[in-house]
């Protein structure tokens, strides 16, 4: 049986802990974090329009980015900026995993579950920059991994379903991301009293043309692995490289990923204004 003062005690960490969730040092951390994340997707998007231009073969994904950061006079200092960014997004995603986000709906078991998915994954590409930094390893490009783990599925009972599945999910999440872009949903998080009225408006285009542009990636891929899924076929999986290269393939050619890539930086801008005014 718990006793009282155990109970209390329980209550007591629990407090503390939220409070060090809700500090000035883990708002820090999400602040460096949405920076480091605006300037991949800044470079993402460079680099995609220069495939569409054809001035590049550079990866448009993570893998891309770094190695273009690396290739800067200051390519070593600015990595490593990236693996502190990507470590502080870690540790704020899994704050808010544990502890529960900061707005009102934040402590739902969907989005706890949610904040601790996006805490594995920004920290795979925290060590991902880091090996790089200490020069032991390239982060493994988006086309591989979706391919190793396309075909690790495809090799269970049901694997096809399974990619089938997660396609289909991943293509609702990009709906999704699309959407709440569109609608401006995202305001919701932002704290923009001190600001003026043209910033906040310049500041909801960026958010809308990024996020839409994001959710279309996302779309792309999600197809792709139900292409896969439908072939039993792991290489038809395509990371975020392949489906953007993908879209220069479509009836409007290299103009589509013109757009995409520019929305895409714009994100990347969005993000930085996210690590000024978001809710944290």
């Amino acid at each position: 049986m718990v006793t009282r003062a155990a109970r209390h005690g329980n209550i007591r960490t629990r407090m503390y802990a939220r409070r060090a969730a809700g500090s000035p040092f883990m708002g820090w951390l999400a602040r460096a974090g949405l920076t480091a994340r605006g300037v991949m997707y800044v470079l993402i998007g460079i680099i995609a329009v220069q495939i569409a231009t054809g001035s590049s073969r550079q990866r448009a994904d993570r893998t891309g980015a770094v190695r273009l950061v690396a290739k800067t006079p200051f390519g070593s200092a600015v990595l490593w900026l990236l693996v502190a960014g990507f470590a502080g997004m870690t540790l704020w995603r899994l704050s808010e995993g544990i502890w529960g986000a900061s707005e009102a709906n934040g402590r739902r078991a969907s989005k706890r579950l949610a904040n601790l998915a996006r805490a594995v994954f920004y920290g795979a590409v925290t060590f991902g920059i880091l090996k790089y930094a200490l020069g032991i390893g390239a982060p493994t490009s988006s086309d591989k991994q979706s391919r190793d783990l396309t075909a690790a599925a495809l090799k269970v009972q049901g694997g096809q379903a399974i990619v089938a599945i997660a396609g289909i999910l991943i293509i609702g999440g990009g709906l999704y991301v699309a959407y709440r872009a569109y609608s401006r949903k995202f305001l919701r998080r932002l704290r923009m009293g001190s600001a003026s009225v043209r910033t906040r408006k310049v500041v909801t285009r960026l958010g809308q043309i990024g996020g839409i542009a994001r959710g279309v990636v996302f779309a792309t891929v999600g197809i792709f692995l139900i292409v896969a899924a439908q072939d039993a076929n792991p290489h038809q999986a395509k990371g975020f490289d392949s489906a953007l290269r993908a879209l220069a393939h479509t009836p409007l050619g290299p103009w589509l990923l013109i757009v995409i890539a520019l929305g895409l930086v714009t994100f990347g801008v969005y993000s930085w204004c996210e690590a000024r005014w978001r809710a944290v």
